[in-house]
């Protein structure tokens, strides 16, 4: 009998993963203002990510967010576009929980070498920003705080009015160099960093969590950086 379940194991269909994405990262061809607008010239060169909705057994609505990448000398720039019909943004200070709220993430991993270490920012619709170190995809060191991270948002409605129609909102990140210096160089032409751009959408129960690239996993999570799609940075 164990003989027989072990064939029937190893017979069995796998049920393969779809392929990482990749994504350029252009060069700012201009100056970024973070604004929260992203109505910059620079950001017409950045190719769009669409967001997609891996869970479908999630009741939050489908709401379509739109992320941006590029990078200059002394800054790495993201920028989302997050439709949303009802904005909501509790949290306020630095390093409070926004992941609750409605808010997007950026987890990068500058050494894709390795997956046990890697930078989370997530930035809630008020542009409150709770960043941290990833270790092991289960310690957060949130005492670690990025230097001179610029952010800024802007939000087309009434930030948590419920009960109105609102329109969306915006957010840009700038984030310098030297925070990444522990684990990579500041990046040349064809360099390859790995991240996930993620969204958390909507007030319990009905939420949902949209993502770049898939996870892979069987129940909502963002933080697996093994399935991080791939940033190449070029002129």
């Amino acid at each position: 009998m164990r003989i027989l379940l072990t064939c029937l194991l190893l017979s069995a269909p796998l049920v393969a993963q779809p392929p990482v994405p990749r994504y350029e990262v252009k060069r700012a061809p201009g100056p970024i203002v973070i604004d929260g607008k992203l109505d910059d010239k620079a950001w017409a060169a950045a190719p769009a990510i669409e967001f997609i909705f891996p869970w479908q057994f999630q009741t939050g609505a489908k709401q379509k967010t739109i992320a941006k990448l590029l990078w200059d000398d002394d800054y790495l720039y993201v920028g989302y576009e997050c439709e949303d019909k009802d904005i909501v943004a509790q949290r306020t200070e630095r390093d409070d929980p926004t992941y609750l709220d409605d808010a997007v993430e950026f987890f990068v991993d500058p050494k894709p070498s390795q997956t046990t270490v890697y930078f989370g920012l997530e930035m809630n619709a008020r542009a409150v920003l709770y960043d941290y170190l990833m270790v092991d995809t289960k310690y957060v060191f949130k005492r670690f705080n990025m230097q001179g991270v610029q952010l800024a948002s802007f939000i087309r409605g009434t930030l948590n009015a419920r009960g109105d129609e609102d329109q969306g909102w915006s957010l840009e990140v700038a984030i310098p160099w030297v925070n990444f210096e522990e684990l990579a160089k500041r990046p040349t032409p064809g360099t390859v960093w790995t991240a996930n751009l993620n969204r958390w959408d909507g007030v319990e129960p009905d939420r949902r969590l949209s993502m770049w690239s898939d996870s892979g996993d069987a129940q909502p999570n963002p933080h697996h950086p093994a399935r991080f799609g791939q940033l190449v940075f070029v002129k």
